[in-house]
Protein backbone atom coordinates (compact mmCIF):
# COMPACT_ATOMS: atom_id res chain seq x y z
CA UNK A 1 0.00 0.00 0.00
CA UNK A 2 2.99 2.18 0.50
CA UNK A 3 4.35 1.69 -2.41
CA UNK A 4 0.62 2.54 -4.22
CA UNK A 5 1.18 5.62 -2.37
CA UNK A 6 4.24 6.52 -3.56
CA UNK A 7 3.09 5.92 -7.23
CA UNK A 8 -0.06 8.04 -7.02
CA UNK A 9 1.71 11.07 -5.45
CA UNK A 10 4.47 11.03 -7.95
CA UNK A 11 2.48 10.14 -10.96
CA UNK A 12 0.49 13.12 -10.23
CA UNK A 13 3.53 15.37 -8.88
CA UNK A 14 5.03 14.74 -12.72
CA UNK A 15 1.94 15.09 -13.81
CA UNK A 16 1.65 18.54 -12.54
CA UNK A 17 4.76 19.61 -13.77
CA UNK A 18 4.45 18.58 -17.14
CA UNK A 19 1.22 20.91 -17.02
CA UNK A 20 3.25 23.71 -15.45
CA UNK A 21 6.49 23.51 -17.51
CA UNK A 22 5.63 22.02 -20.73
CA UNK A 23 2.12 23.31 -20.88
CA UNK A 24 0.75 19.09 -20.85
CA UNK A 25 -3.07 18.94 -19.77
CA UNK A 26 -2.84 16.85 -16.75
CA UNK A 27 -5.46 14.21 -17.72
CA UNK A 28 -3.27 13.46 -20.51
CA UNK A 29 0.09 13.47 -18.38
CA UNK A 30 -1.63 11.38 -15.93
CA UNK A 31 -2.88 8.96 -18.00
CA UNK A 32 0.62 8.23 -19.66
CA UNK A 33 2.61 8.38 -16.56
CA UNK A 34 -0.15 6.11 -15.02
CA UNK A 35 0.76 3.63 -18.07
CA UNK A 36 4.35 3.91 -17.95
CA UNK A 37 3.96 3.10 -13.80
CA UNK A 38 1.99 0.23 -14.23
CA UNK A 39 4.83 -1.31 -16.97
CA UNK A 40 7.86 -0.04 -15.61
CA UNK A 41 7.44 -1.62 -11.87
CA UNK A 42 5.54 -5.09 -13.40
CA UNK A 43 2.07 -4.12 -12.33
CA UNK A 44 2.75 -4.41 -8.35
CA UNK A 45 0.86 -1.64 -7.04
CA UNK A 46 -2.80 -3.06 -7.24
CA UNK A 47 -5.70 -1.00 -7.14
CA UNK A 48 -8.40 -2.67 -8.89
CA UNK A 49 -7.75 -5.94 -11.01
CA UNK A 50 -11.00 -6.35 -13.25
CA UNK A 51 -13.57 -4.30 -14.37
CA UNK A 52 -15.90 -4.78 -11.45
CA UNK A 53 -13.57 -3.32 -8.89
CA UNK A 54 -12.54 -0.60 -11.40
CA UNK A 55 -16.47 0.48 -11.47
CA UNK A 56 -17.11 0.31 -7.64
CA UNK A 57 -13.99 2.54 -7.12
CA UNK A 58 -15.33 4.90 -9.71
CA UNK A 59 -18.93 5.17 -8.30
CA UNK A 60 -16.60 5.55 -4.71
CA UNK A 61 -14.62 8.55 -6.33
CA UNK A 62 -17.10 10.23 -8.43
CA UNK A 63 -19.09 12.38 -6.41
CA UNK A 64 -16.33 14.09 -5.33
CA UNK A 65 -15.22 15.01 -8.99
CA UNK A 66 -18.29 16.27 -9.28
CA UNK A 67 -18.34 18.31 -6.53
CA UNK A 68 -15.41 19.81 -7.39
CA UNK A 69 -16.63 20.32 -11.07
CA UNK A 70 -19.93 21.41 -9.79
CA UNK A 71 -18.14 24.85 -7.68
CA UNK A 72 -17.20 26.03 -10.77
CA UNK A 73 -20.98 26.37 -12.14
CA UNK A 74 -22.87 29.70 -11.04
CA UNK A 75 -26.51 29.84 -11.18
CA UNK A 76 -26.58 32.76 -13.04
CA UNK A 77 -24.52 31.25 -15.66
CA UNK A 78 -27.04 27.98 -15.74
CA UNK A 79 -30.35 30.41 -16.19
CA UNK A 80 -28.43 32.37 -18.96
CA UNK A 81 -27.27 29.74 -21.42
CA UNK A 82 -29.71 27.68 -19.70
CA UNK A 83 -31.55 26.98 -23.17
CA UNK A 84 -27.78 26.11 -25.15
CA UNK A 85 -27.12 23.93 -22.19
CA UNK A 86 -30.58 21.16 -22.25
CA UNK A 87 -29.37 21.43 -26.19
CA UNK A 88 -25.60 19.83 -25.61
CA UNK A 89 -26.40 17.72 -22.43
CA UNK A 90 -29.68 16.52 -23.63
CA UNK A 91 -31.00 16.80 -27.25
CA UNK A 92 -27.61 16.38 -28.73
CA UNK A 93 -27.49 12.97 -26.69
CA UNK A 94 -30.83 11.83 -27.72
CA UNK A 95 -30.40 13.02 -31.23
CA UNK A 96 -26.69 10.94 -31.23
CA UNK A 97 -28.15 7.90 -30.27
CA UNK A 98 -31.32 8.07 -33.03
CA UNK A 99 -27.96 8.61 -35.41
CA UNK A 100 -26.38 6.09 -34.18
CA UNK A 101 -29.35 3.63 -34.53
CA UNK A 102 -29.85 4.64 -38.19
CA UNK A 103 -25.35 4.40 -39.23
CA UNK A 104 -25.69 0.97 -36.81
CA UNK A 105 -26.13 -1.88 -39.49
CA UNK A 106 -23.59 -0.02 -41.75
CA UNK A 107 -20.97 0.17 -39.24
CA UNK A 108 -21.62 -3.23 -37.82
CA UNK A 109 -21.94 -4.97 -41.13
CA UNK A 110 -20.88 -8.05 -40.05
CA UNK A 111 -22.51 -8.26 -36.32
CA UNK A 112 -26.30 -8.21 -35.88
CA UNK A 113 -26.69 -5.67 -32.82
CA UNK A 114 -30.39 -5.15 -31.54
CA UNK A 115 -31.76 -1.65 -31.27
CA UNK A 116 -31.41 -2.19 -27.35
CA UNK A 117 -27.49 -3.28 -28.14
CA UNK A 118 -27.14 -0.09 -30.28
CA UNK A 119 -28.09 2.22 -27.56
CA UNK A 120 -26.31 0.59 -24.69
CA UNK A 121 -22.99 0.74 -26.41
CA UNK A 122 -23.63 4.41 -27.83
CA UNK A 123 -24.79 5.69 -24.36
CA UNK A 124 -21.33 4.10 -23.28
CA UNK A 125 -19.18 6.01 -25.50
CA UNK A 126 -21.39 9.24 -25.36
CA UNK A 127 -20.65 10.11 -21.78
CA UNK A 128 -17.74 12.83 -21.16
CA UNK A 129 -15.46 13.54 -18.65
CA UNK A 130 -15.83 17.10 -17.01
CA UNK A 131 -12.23 16.48 -14.94
CA UNK A 132 -10.20 15.91 -18.43
CA UNK A 133 -12.29 19.48 -19.90
CA UNK A 134 -11.96 21.87 -16.53
CA UNK A 135 -8.31 20.84 -16.85
CA UNK A 136 -7.40 21.37 -19.91
CA UNK A 137 -9.48 25.05 -20.22
CA UNK A 138 -7.83 26.03 -16.87
CA UNK A 139 -4.52 26.51 -18.83
CA UNK A 140 -6.02 28.77 -20.76
CA UNK A 141 -7.48 32.15 -21.17
CA UNK A 142 -11.28 31.16 -22.80
CA UNK A 143 -14.16 33.33 -23.20
CA UNK A 144 -16.61 32.85 -19.94
CA UNK A 145 -19.35 31.71 -22.03
CA UNK A 146 -17.56 29.42 -24.09
CA UNK A 147 -16.24 27.53 -21.12
CA UNK A 148 -19.29 27.47 -19.49
CA UNK A 149 -20.97 25.80 -22.55
CA UNK A 150 -18.11 23.25 -22.71
CA UNK A 151 -17.78 22.64 -18.71
CA UNK A 152 -21.55 22.81 -18.44
CA UNK A 153 -22.39 20.32 -21.09
CA UNK A 154 -19.73 17.81 -19.69
CA UNK A 155 -21.10 17.70 -15.83
CA UNK A 156 -25.08 17.41 -17.42
CA UNK A 157 -24.02 14.90 -20.39
CA UNK A 158 -23.03 12.19 -18.18
CA UNK A 159 -26.64 12.67 -16.38
CA UNK A 160 -28.38 12.22 -19.00
CA UNK A 161 -26.27 9.70 -20.79
CA UNK A 162 -26.50 7.10 -17.71
CA UNK A 163 -30.45 7.64 -17.51
CA UNK A 164 -30.69 6.76 -21.31
CA UNK A 165 -28.23 3.72 -20.65
CA UNK A 166 -30.13 2.58 -17.64
CA UNK A 167 -33.10 3.34 -18.15
CA UNK A 168 -34.03 2.68 -21.95
CA UNK A 169 -31.04 0.44 -23.02
CA UNK A 170 -30.66 -1.91 -20.13
CA UNK A 171 -34.63 -1.62 -19.87
CA UNK A 172 -35.07 -2.94 -23.37
CA UNK A 173 -31.95 -5.12 -23.51
CA UNK A 174 -33.64 -7.13 -20.45
CA UNK A 175 -36.57 -7.68 -22.96
CA UNK A 176 -39.01 -5.40 -21.77
CA UNK A 177 -40.96 -2.93 -24.67
CA UNK A 178 -40.08 0.44 -25.05
CA UNK A 179 -43.01 2.64 -25.52
CA UNK A 180 -43.12 6.35 -25.85
CA UNK A 181 -45.12 6.69 -22.58
CA UNK A 182 -42.54 4.60 -20.55
CA UNK A 183 -39.48 6.73 -21.71
CA UNK A 184 -41.52 10.19 -21.04
CA UNK A 185 -42.49 9.09 -17.79
CA UNK A 186 -39.67 7.53 -16.41
CA UNK A 187 -37.44 10.78 -17.87
CA UNK A 188 -39.79 12.53 -15.87
CA UNK A 189 -39.68 11.00 -12.66
CA UNK A 190 -35.77 10.63 -12.66
CA UNK A 191 -34.67 14.22 -14.01
CA UNK A 192 -37.14 16.39 -11.42
CA UNK A 193 -36.67 13.98 -8.70
CA UNK A 194 -33.33 13.84 -8.85
CA UNK A 195 -32.97 17.29 -8.78
CA UNK A 196 -35.51 17.91 -5.89
CA UNK A 197 -33.57 15.20 -3.87
CA UNK A 198 -30.14 17.36 -4.77
CA UNK A 199 -31.62 20.85 -3.35
CA UNK A 200 -33.21 19.30 -0.81
CA UNK A 201 -30.05 17.92 0.08
CA UNK A 202 -27.85 21.03 -0.12
CA UNK A 203 -30.45 23.10 1.74
CA UNK A 204 -29.92 20.30 4.44
CA UNK A 205 -26.01 20.78 4.02
CA UNK A 206 -26.14 24.67 4.47
CA UNK A 207 -27.93 24.12 7.50
CA UNK A 208 -25.60 22.37 9.31
CA UNK A 209 -22.91 24.30 7.66
CA UNK A 210 -24.04 27.47 9.93
CA UNK A 211 -23.57 25.49 13.12
CA UNK A 212 -19.60 25.50 12.62
CA UNK A 213 -16.71 28.21 12.04
CA UNK A 214 -14.41 25.47 11.45
CA UNK A 215 -12.90 25.34 7.59
CA UNK A 216 -12.28 21.73 7.94
CA UNK A 217 -16.32 20.92 9.18
CA UNK A 218 -17.21 22.86 6.55
CA UNK A 219 -15.48 21.01 4.28
CA UNK A 220 -16.25 17.91 5.51
CA UNK A 221 -20.37 19.28 5.27
CA UNK A 222 -20.04 19.63 1.59
CA UNK A 223 -18.54 16.54 0.88
CA UNK A 224 -21.38 14.66 3.10
CA UNK A 225 -23.68 16.61 0.74
CA UNK A 226 -22.22 15.47 -2.28
CA UNK A 227 -22.07 11.97 -1.07
CA UNK A 228 -25.30 12.01 0.93
CA UNK A 229 -27.11 13.12 -1.69
CA UNK A 230 -25.42 10.61 -4.90
CA UNK A 231 -26.42 8.14 -1.89
CA UNK A 232 -30.25 8.96 -1.82
CA UNK A 233 -30.62 8.90 -5.27
CA UNK A 234 -29.09 5.83 -5.87
CA UNK A 235 -30.82 4.25 -3.33
CA UNK A 236 -34.39 6.05 -3.64
CA UNK A 237 -36.18 2.91 -3.72
CA UNK A 238 -35.08 2.29 -0.15
CA UNK A 239 -36.95 5.47 0.99
CA UNK A 240 -40.19 4.89 -1.02
CA UNK A 241 -40.24 1.11 0.51
CA UNK A 242 -39.64 2.88 3.98
CA UNK A 243 -43.34 5.10 3.66
CA UNK A 244 -45.29 1.55 2.41
CA UNK A 245 -44.75 2.03 -1.67
CA UNK A 246 -43.16 -1.03 -3.21
CA UNK A 247 -40.79 0.15 -6.15
CA UNK A 248 -37.18 -0.51 -7.05
CA UNK A 249 -36.95 3.28 -8.51
CA UNK A 250 -33.61 4.80 -8.31
CA UNK A 251 -32.60 8.36 -9.28
CA UNK A 252 -29.63 9.82 -10.88
CA UNK A 253 -27.07 10.29 -8.52
CA UNK A 254 -24.96 12.31 -10.39
CA UNK A 255 -27.60 14.92 -11.07
CA UNK A 256 -28.46 15.22 -7.52
CA UNK A 257 -25.02 15.59 -6.56
CA UNK A 258 -24.82 18.32 -9.38
CA UNK A 259 -27.66 20.47 -7.77
CA UNK A 260 -26.71 19.91 -4.47
CA UNK A 261 -23.49 21.19 -4.65
CA UNK A 262 -24.86 24.23 -7.17
CA UNK A 263 -27.48 24.67 -4.32
CA UNK A 264 -24.78 24.73 -1.58
CA UNK A 265 -22.57 27.14 -3.55
CA UNK A 266 -25.00 29.43 -4.73
CA UNK A 267 -26.30 30.44 -1.83
CA UNK A 268 -22.70 30.79 -0.01
CA UNK A 269 -22.08 33.00 -2.67
CA UNK A 270 -24.99 35.07 -2.37
CA UNK A 271 -24.68 35.67 0.92
CA UNK A 272 -20.74 36.01 0.18
CA UNK A 273 -22.00 38.93 -1.91
CA UNK A 274 -24.00 40.49 0.37
CA UNK A 275 -21.63 41.02 2.99
CA UNK A 276 -19.45 42.33 0.38
CA UNK A 277 -21.96 45.29 -0.02
CA UNK A 278 -21.75 45.30 3.93
CA UNK A 279 -18.10 45.57 4.07
CA UNK A 280 -18.32 48.87 1.96
CA UNK A 281 -21.43 50.09 3.80
CA UNK A 282 -18.63 49.65 6.84
CA UNK A 283 -16.03 51.37 4.97
CA UNK A 284 -18.11 54.27 4.37
CA UNK A 285 -18.89 54.37 8.20
CA UNK A 286 -15.15 54.19 9.39
CA UNK A 287 -14.11 57.64 6.55
CA UNK A 288 -17.22 58.98 8.08
CA UNK A 289 -16.00 58.20 11.86
CA UNK A 290 -12.49 59.66 11.07
CA UNK A 291 -13.58 63.26 10.34
CA UNK A 292 -15.55 63.65 13.50
CA UNK A 293 -13.43 64.79 16.15
CA UNK A 294 -15.18 62.54 18.65
CA UNK A 295 -15.06 59.24 17.33
CA UNK A 296 -16.78 56.83 19.70
CA UNK A 297 -14.51 53.77 19.67
CA UNK A 298 -17.06 50.90 20.57
CA UNK A 299 -18.53 51.96 17.10
CA UNK A 300 -14.75 51.55 15.32
CA UNK A 301 -14.49 48.00 17.00
CA UNK A 302 -18.00 47.28 16.12
CA UNK A 303 -17.62 47.97 12.52
CA UNK A 304 -13.85 46.47 12.22
CA UNK A 305 -15.37 43.28 13.99
CA UNK A 306 -18.05 42.46 11.47
CA UNK A 307 -14.77 43.28 8.77
CA UNK A 308 -13.13 40.81 9.81
CA UNK A 309 -15.50 38.51 10.61
CA UNK A 310 -16.44 38.91 6.70
CA UNK A 311 -13.26 38.43 5.25
CA UNK A 312 -13.17 35.78 7.24
CA UNK A 313 -15.63 33.52 6.31
CA UNK A 314 -15.15 34.70 2.91
CA UNK A 315 -11.42 33.32 2.82
CA UNK A 316 -12.20 30.18 4.72
CA UNK A 317 -15.18 29.24 2.17
CA UNK A 318 -12.38 29.57 -1.15
CA UNK A 319 -10.10 27.64 0.58
CA UNK A 320 -12.32 24.84 1.28
CA UNK A 321 -13.24 25.18 -2.50
CA UNK A 322 -9.38 24.51 -3.29
CA UNK A 323 -9.44 21.63 -0.36
CA UNK A 324 -12.19 19.70 -2.37
CA UNK A 325 -10.04 20.81 -5.67
CA UNK A 326 -6.67 18.87 -4.24
CA UNK A 327 -9.03 16.12 -3.36
CA UNK A 328 -10.60 15.84 -6.81
CA UNK A 329 -7.05 15.62 -8.30
CA UNK A 330 -5.90 12.81 -6.34
CA UNK A 331 -9.10 11.00 -6.88
CA UNK A 332 -8.57 11.43 -10.65
CA UNK A 333 -5.53 9.69 -10.25
CA UNK A 334 -6.00 7.32 -8.32
CA UNK A 335 -8.75 6.34 -11.37
CA UNK A 336 -6.15 6.59 -14.03
CA UNK A 337 -3.37 4.68 -12.15
CA UNK A 338 -6.21 2.27 -11.74
CA UNK A 339 -6.96 2.05 -15.47
CA UNK A 340 -3.93 1.26 -16.55
CA UNK A 341 -4.34 -1.97 -14.49
CA UNK A 342 -7.66 -2.90 -15.83
CA UNK A 343 -6.65 -2.46 -19.34
CA UNK A 344 -6.12 -5.63 -21.44
CA UNK A 345 -3.55 -4.39 -24.34
CA UNK A 346 -4.22 -8.09 -26.00
CA UNK A 347 -8.05 -7.87 -25.42
CA UNK A 348 -8.08 -4.04 -27.26
CA UNK A 349 -5.83 -5.74 -30.35
CA UNK A 350 -7.79 -8.00 -31.10
CA UNK A 351 -10.83 -5.24 -31.81
CA UNK A 352 -8.68 -2.64 -32.85
CA UNK A 353 -10.80 -2.16 -36.08
CA UNK A 354 -14.32 -2.29 -33.50
CA UNK A 355 -12.97 0.22 -31.98
CA UNK A 356 -11.35 2.49 -34.31
CA UNK A 357 -14.99 2.05 -36.28
CA UNK A 358 -16.83 3.35 -33.10
CA UNK A 359 -13.81 6.48 -32.48
CA UNK A 360 -14.62 7.93 -35.42
CA UNK A 361 -18.18 7.46 -35.33
CA UNK A 362 -18.96 8.80 -32.30
CA UNK A 363 -16.33 11.86 -33.66
CA UNK A 364 -18.07 12.41 -36.26
CA UNK A 365 -21.54 12.25 -34.58
CA UNK A 366 -20.16 14.20 -32.38
CA UNK A 367 -19.41 16.83 -35.03
CA UNK A 368 -22.34 16.71 -36.43
CA UNK A 369 -24.44 17.38 -33.17
CA UNK A 370 -22.14 20.61 -32.26
CA UNK A 371 -22.89 21.71 -36.16
CA UNK A 372 -26.44 21.79 -35.67
CA UNK A 373 -25.65 23.64 -32.26
CA UNK A 374 -23.65 26.56 -34.05
CA UNK A 375 -26.31 26.46 -37.12
CA UNK A 376 -29.46 27.13 -34.20
CA UNK A 377 -27.05 29.58 -32.23
CA UNK A 378 -26.73 31.64 -34.77
CA UNK A 379 -30.00 32.29 -35.89
CA UNK A 380 -31.33 33.04 -32.26
CA UNK A 381 -30.58 35.60 -29.77
CA UNK A 382 -31.35 33.48 -27.08
CA UNK A 383 -28.76 31.58 -27.62
CA UNK A 384 -24.85 32.03 -27.17
CA UNK A 385 -23.53 32.37 -30.77
CA UNK A 386 -21.38 29.80 -31.75
CA UNK A 387 -18.39 30.44 -34.27
CA UNK A 388 -16.28 27.73 -36.22
CA UNK A 389 -13.48 28.33 -33.63
CA UNK A 390 -15.90 27.16 -30.85
CA UNK A 391 -17.17 24.36 -32.98
CA UNK A 392 -14.26 22.61 -32.87
CA UNK A 393 -14.01 23.35 -29.22
CA UNK A 394 -17.41 22.13 -28.23
CA UNK A 395 -16.84 19.01 -30.69
CA UNK A 396 -13.37 17.72 -29.28
CA UNK A 397 -14.13 18.79 -25.57
CA UNK A 398 -16.29 15.21 -25.44
CA UNK A 399 -13.40 13.41 -24.08
CA UNK A 400 -14.59 9.88 -22.29
CA UNK A 401 -13.86 8.97 -18.83
CA UNK A 402 -14.37 6.38 -16.05
CA UNK A 403 -18.20 6.90 -16.58
CA UNK A 404 -18.00 5.13 -19.37
CA UNK A 405 -16.29 1.71 -17.62
CA UNK A 406 -18.78 1.80 -14.62
CA UNK A 407 -21.42 1.66 -17.41
CA UNK A 408 -19.70 -1.81 -18.38
CA UNK A 409 -20.08 -3.33 -15.42
CA UNK A 410 -24.20 -3.03 -15.24
CA UNK A 411 -24.48 -5.05 -18.51
CA UNK A 412 -25.28 -8.81 -17.95
CA UNK A 413 -22.71 -11.07 -18.15
CA UNK A 414 -24.89 -13.41 -20.20
CA UNK A 415 -25.08 -10.67 -23.19
CA UNK A 416 -22.81 -12.43 -26.02
CA UNK A 417 -21.08 -9.40 -27.35
CA UNK A 418 -20.11 -8.30 -23.65
CA UNK A 419 -16.25 -8.69 -24.33
CA UNK A 420 -15.98 -6.48 -27.21
CA UNK A 421 -18.34 -3.94 -25.89
CA UNK A 422 -15.31 -4.08 -23.27
CA UNK A 423 -12.80 -3.63 -25.73
CA UNK A 424 -14.50 -0.63 -27.57
CA UNK A 425 -15.82 1.45 -24.76
CA UNK A 426 -11.76 0.66 -22.95
CA UNK A 427 -10.21 1.60 -26.16
CA UNK A 428 -12.39 4.83 -27.24
CA UNK A 429 -11.92 6.18 -23.64
CA UNK A 430 -7.98 5.88 -24.37
CA UNK A 431 -8.40 7.13 -27.74
CA UNK A 432 -10.45 10.40 -26.88
CA UNK A 433 -7.83 11.08 -23.91
CA UNK A 434 -5.06 11.25 -26.40
CA UNK A 435 -6.64 12.71 -29.74
CA UNK A 436 -8.91 15.07 -28.39
CA UNK A 437 -6.95 17.00 -25.85
CA UNK A 438 -4.27 16.81 -28.26
CA UNK A 439 -6.73 18.38 -30.92
CA UNK A 440 -8.19 21.05 -27.90
CA UNK A 441 -4.20 22.06 -27.41
CA UNK A 442 -4.03 23.14 -31.25
CA UNK A 443 -7.56 24.87 -31.76
CA UNK A 444 -6.94 26.58 -28.56
CA UNK A 445 -3.15 27.41 -28.90
CA UNK A 446 -3.44 28.44 -32.49
CA UNK A 447 -6.09 31.19 -31.85
CA UNK A 448 -5.07 32.28 -28.58
CA UNK A 449 -4.66 35.61 -28.84
CA UNK A 450 -8.23 35.64 -30.87
CA UNK A 451 -9.66 33.42 -27.53
CA UNK A 452 -8.29 36.80 -25.72
CA UNK A 453 -9.94 39.29 -27.41
CA UNK A 454 -13.06 37.82 -27.14
CA UNK A 455 -12.92 37.40 -23.94
CA UNK A 456 -11.88 41.26 -23.29
CA UNK A 457 -15.27 41.93 -25.28
CA UNK A 458 -16.84 39.62 -22.89
CA UNK A 459 -15.76 41.92 -20.22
Amino acid sequence: MILTLLMIAGILFLALQLEDKLGVPSPLGLIALSFAAHYVFQKVPVLTGDAEHFATLVVFLLPILLISDSLELKVADLKEHGLSLLYLAVVAVILSVLMALLVSSWLFADITLSKAAVIVLFTMVLATDPVSVVSIFSRFDLPHRLKILAEGESLFNDATALIVFVFIGLYALGGSELTAGYVAEISAEVVFGSVAVGIVTGYIGLYVMKTTENRIAEMMVLIITGYGSFWLSEHFFVLLNMVGEQSHLHLSGILSCIFATITVNHVMTRASAEENIQIVSDEAKLHHAARKRYTSAGVIGNVLQRVNATIDEHNRHLRSQEDVQLLAMVANTILFVAMAEMIDMGLLWKFRVEILVMFLATTVIRGAMMGLFAWLTNRTDKMADVSFRWWGVLTFAGIKGGLSIVMLTMIPASFPYLEMFKAVVVGVVVLSTFTYSGALLIIIGSNRERFLTEKREER
